[in-house]
């Protein structure tokens, strides 16, 4: 069977990884990023696992130019089945020292990048009644931190937006699935190519994860559909402690989260600033935090294992219910 994915943001960091396992379970995959050379690589990655590739070089905050490379894919390589929303760009700093303009056009990219994306997957499959869409969302879409506003502001924003969408086609009535899976920090190129006011080198918030790490669980989502996942324990801590307390959190992020998201050791190692332009050459999936990053958590496992660990709560209770009816039976 033929399945058709576009993943947007492909050519480097998650959305690299993210192309590498889809291919790896079978998809044909359609690259859709601005810089030409990690596009051509990613889609070379697809052909050597035995997939059918196609590069679309485009910015995704250019709605026809997303629209034409949607109907590119479909006169290429068929029905589009699943559409990763995956692509950003960042600016690091606290929001009055950083530039209107570059704030607005991280916003353009992070947020309106995604209603692009999901605009052109949904105008072809809600007719088929067929199709998946997955947000690549953040713990930072339900909790925001210093220093990354536009960011934070434009996860925010997917949550809102998604959710409306979803009303919209659980009231149609329709068979179109739409998912968004919430990362946690992730060893990426991104915060090598951040445009940053800050003094030091960006560094993700502790603990940091590999992105195979959140591949594997876009990957897992995309074969059985959930409508959101929590990857890895820091998600979970943060999602649920900012319910618990956003006043502490609030306190947390001031005192903690400034210089954390900072790394002096790693100054001069940035490689270029991607905001307006792509960077040239292919820059692979992986940051500079291969030493910090955890390969496996025991939460992301679950999301993979989903069906296995049901069957297994499944016999618990059943072994529990047993037990108590035995119980019973012995009172009488």
């Amino acid at each position: 069977m033929t399945r058709v994915a576009v993943v947007t943001g492909g050519s480097a960091g998650l959305g690299r990884a993210t192309v590498r396992e889809l291919a790896s379970r079978g998809w044909d995959v359609a690259v859709l990023a601005r810089g030409a050379d990690g596009v051509h690589a990613a889609v070379a990655e697809v052909e050597a696992a035995g997939r059918r590739g196609l590069a679309l070089v485009a910015d995704v905050s250019d709605r026809q130019a997303v629209e034409d490379a949607a109907d590119r894919v479909e006169a290429e390589l068929g029905p589009i089945d699943l559409w990763v929303n995956g692509v950003m760009v960042g600016v690091f700093g606290k929001f009055l020292d950083t530039a209107p303009e570059d704030f607005e056009r991280a916003t353009q990219v992070d947020y309106l990048g995604v209603v692009n994306g999901t605009r052109a997957a949904l105008s072809r499959m809600v007719s088929r009644d067929s199709g998946h869409v997955i947000q690549v969302g953040s713990a930072l879409g339900s909790r925001g931190i210093p220093l990354q506003g536009a960011y934070c502001g434009s996860k925010h924003a997917i949550v809102g937006f998604t959710e409306s969408v979803v009303s919209e086609l659980i009231e149609q009535g329709s068979k179109v699935r739409i998912s968004r899976v919430d990362m946690p920090a992730l060893n990426t190129i991104q915060f090598g190519w951040v445009k940053s006011t800050l003094p030091h080198h960006a560094q993700p918030v502790a603990p940091i994860y590999q992105p195979e790490v959140g591949a594997r669980a876009i990957a897992a989502t995309a074969e059985h559909p959930r409508r959101r996942t929590w990857v890895g324990e820091s998600t979970v801590y943060t999602i649920l402690g900012n319910r618990i307390s956003g006043r502490f959190a609030d306190w947390y992020a001031a005192k903690t989260l400034v210089g954390g998201q900072q790394i002096p050791e790693k100054d001069g190692e940035e490689i270029g600033v991607n905001l307006y332009e792509p960077v040239p050459g292919d820059h692979g999936a992986h940051g500079a935090f291969d030493e910090q990053a955890h390969e496996w958590s025991p939460q992301t496992w679950w999301v993979e294992h989903r069906r296995l660990g049901n069957g297994i709560i499944g016999a618990a209770l059943g072994v529990a219910g047993l037990a108590v009816a035995t119980a019973a039976g012995r009172r009488r």
